[in-house]
């Protein structure tokens, strides 16, 4: 587990040392990635150099050393992440007459490229993994990414240099970045609270989407890069539903049980120390039974506990750890030392990231950091297995709504928004048999705006995209911008599935796993150089769910069905069955109480106004009323201010941005990945 960076300097202005030197520089930054090793290597003649930090997961040796050339000398890689399989790959191409000189997987990586090709060795690839593979016979630059996105990879032209890495802290140190913020980008990630790909907050800066690689050919004069899709979400989704699984449940059940125990057997290989997150919940309960069942010892697990008890999960996941008998640590976290990490936040994430969970997950990524080097994860299942309790209840008002024509739906909007406080809880205590409880739960002004809100849907995708959306038109909120197309607004990049909870999970899979979960899980842990692994994410179980039927996952307003029938096997239903708490913290009296001088700082209306981003006004409104708790706007606000952190400790670092209007997206031909497009195309 490593962070990678380089360039390729179109002008070949610079000697063999000098293209190191700013590499280093570059890659130098994520120390924190890999603080074992380092390493560059650069032709300049080519004008192309690659960058390493190692983190020593595999052959500690000298023999893992990066970026490495193949044997026949054709092929140098720098390298993120781990292959799986590279035993049985290894085995393979000894049969075939290969020999070995360490026991890495990136020197077998290599030996499979030079077999296979770039594509078809990729095909063969089961891990997480983010590379670089400059091609000496071609002179083409590839940069490749996994099917789901567990490892980042951006990437842009600044002038005649094209430059990529890990994190855009590295491609920051460069000479010839500039620091430009893309205000249509901004506007996404006031709707999703992040920035999804293949876009970034910097102007020209893009992320590889998953499962794509990006080519750049320097025989080609235009330099354009060429995308290339391996695998995708979509395709595995219509190829699941057009062929079903056709046993009993009880044959899914062995057999998803058999695939999730050689995932998590592939991934409890490490020379180092190794783990598991543990909060109590299925997900992650069913990673921990797996690797207890297949591991000699007692597996190390952690878990992050909370003094207020609504956040509170400490108590089931030491409850499952004792049945499982594993090695179990946990710790208590008083709220001045989760808000201590807040400062760090905008180093950690690079560009503007609001989930609030990232806090209690680097948490536990700390803490795991003490005792192992390697740590499994239970990510994944949510969206595999219709674990969001959008999946189930979504459908169901889009269907006691719907009979209502769009005109008297919007005029029952406007209304509601119009009534006294009294009315609206006596609005929805008539509306509770069918509203979730999720709805129920917020306060009466939250409520309301939340059921005017499905009022004024048209489609079950509208109302999904509402519900997975933080400011409704954020666009209206920033000067000069647009929202540029993402998966959930461009019909081409759909998934033909026949069922609306499976095109949600497929929505999900293509957004908000890698943009929102993935990117949280990879920072905070790679923050405190620990590798953190992910086997839901296995392609096989994948694409094994993606052929289940939705009554194997959705039964009796539940989710996750199945799943819950495998971890039957290890530990008892009442160990695990209870409500959802997710895995956040209390923000919303944080920012009325200890947090609110610093909020209040970023949030004054005469900064924002200088700043020249937002319109004060809306901010400052939902400010007031956060404070007066006649509204928990806690997300929105929370969106707001770790851009405004973001923005402050950019400015620390690199100097102010420049105050660009929106781009016209059509710039971005030749540059970013497509949006839609044929199957061989879709991500």
């Amino acid at each position: 587990m490593c962070g990678i960076s380089g360039f390729l300097d179109t002008s070949c202005r610079f000697g063999k040392y000098e293209l190191q030197a700013q590499a280093a520089d570059m890659v130098n930054t994520l120390h924190h990635r890999g603080p074992d090793d380092s390493g560059t290597w650069a032709d300049a003649e080519a004008g192309i150099v690659l960058a390493h930090r190692r983190l020593a997961i595999l052959d500690l040796s000298q023999e893992g050393h990066q970026p490495m050339a193949s044997v026949c000398g054709r092929y140098v890689i720098t390298y993120n992440g781990e292959i799986y399989n590279f035993k049985a790959l290894r085995g393979e191409l000894i049969g075939l007459g290969y020999a070995f000189r360490g026991r890495s997987d990136t020197e077998v990586m290599l030996a499979c490229i030079s077999q296979w090709g770039l594509v078809s060795a990729v095909k063969r690839f089961n891990g997480m993994f983010a590379f670089a593979l400059w091609d000496r016979g071609s002179r083409q630059l590839h940069l490749v990414r996994d099917r789901f996105g567990e490892k980042p990879l951006y990437y842009g032209w600044m002038g005649k240099t094209f430059m990529f890495a890990s994190e855009l802290k590295a491609l920051r140190a460069h000479p010839d970045f500039k620091s430009e913020l893309d205000r249509d980008a901004l506007a996404l990630y006031m709707r999703h609270n992040y920035v999804p790909a293949p876009y970034s907050i910097y102007r020209n800066i893009h992320k590889v989407p998953p499962a794509m690689i990006v080519t750049i050919d320097t025989t080609d004069s235009g330099n354009s890069p060429r995308f290339t899709a391996y695998w995708s979400v979509r395709a595995a989704a219509e190829r699941g539903v057009a062929e079903p699984f056709g046993g009993s449940v009880q044959e899914a059940v062995a057999r998803l049980d058999e695939l999730l125990r050689e995932a998590v057997k592939l991934r409890m290989h490490a020379d180092v120390p190794l783990g598991a997150f543990l909060s109590g919940g299925l997900d992650s309960s069913t990673i921990v039974a797996l690797m207890q069942a297949q591991s000699e010892r007692p597996v190390q697990t952690f878990t992050i506990g909370f003094y207020e008890d609504s956040y509170n999960e400490a108590h089931s996941a030491n409850a499952v750890a004792c049945h499982l008998g594993t090695a179990h640590t946990e710790l208590y976290v008083r709220p001045e030392e989760a808000m201590a990490v807040i400062p760090r936040l905008p180093t950690l994430y690079d560009e503007p990231f609001a989930d609030s969970s990232q806090i209690p997950t680097f948490l536990i990524s700390e803490l795991a950091r003490r005792d192992v080097t390697v740590s499994l994860s239970g990510d994944g299942g949510d969206e595999l297995f219709a674990g969001y309790d959008r999946y189930f209840w979504s459908l169901s008002i889009w269907q006691k709504m719907r009979w209502m024509p769009r005109g008297p739906r919007v005029l029952a909007a406007k209304g509601l928004r119009m009534l006294s406080r009294d009315t609206w809880e006596s609005i929805f205590q008539s509306l509770a048999p069918i509203l979730p409880e999720r709805i129920m739960r917020k306060s009466p002004g939250g409520k309301v705006h939340r059921l005017a809100e499905l009022l004024m849907t048209e489609c079950p995708e509208e109302l999904y995209l509402s519900l997975v959306s933080h400011w409704k038109t954020p666009a209206s909120l920033i000067s000069g911008a647009s929202e540029p197309p993402t998966v959930l607004t461009d019909r081409a990049q759909w998934a033909d599935v026949p069922d609306f909870p499976h095109r949600m999970m497929s929505f999900d899979m293509m957004s908000y796993l890698p943009d929102d979960i993935l990117v949280k899980i990879d920072r905070a842990s790679m923050g405190v150089s620990l590798e953190a692994r992910v086997p839901f994410l296995d392609h096989r179980v994948a694409e094994f769910a993606w052929r289940l039927p939705l009554s194997m996952k959705i039964r009796d307003g539940q989710g996750k069905w199945l799943l819950r029938q495998v971890l039957d096997r290890y530990v008892p239903k009442a160990l695990v069955e209870r409500p959802k708490k997710g895995f956040g913290v209390p923000l919303d009296s944080w920012l009325r109480g200890p947090l609110r001088e610093w909020a209040e700082s970023l949030l004054d209306e005469k900064r924002l106004r200088d700043e020249g981003f937002f319109d004060p006004h809306p901010i400052r409104e939902m400010w007031a009323e956060h404070l007066s708790s006649r509204h928990n706007w806690q997300y929105h606000l929370w969106d707001v201010l770790m851009f405004q952190a973001w923005l402050e400790n950019d400015r620390l670092n690199e100097g102010s941005l420049a105050h660009e209007p929106s781009r016209n997206q059509a710039s971005l031909v030749g540059q970013a990945p497509p949006q839609g497009g044929t199957d061989t195309l879709a991500h």
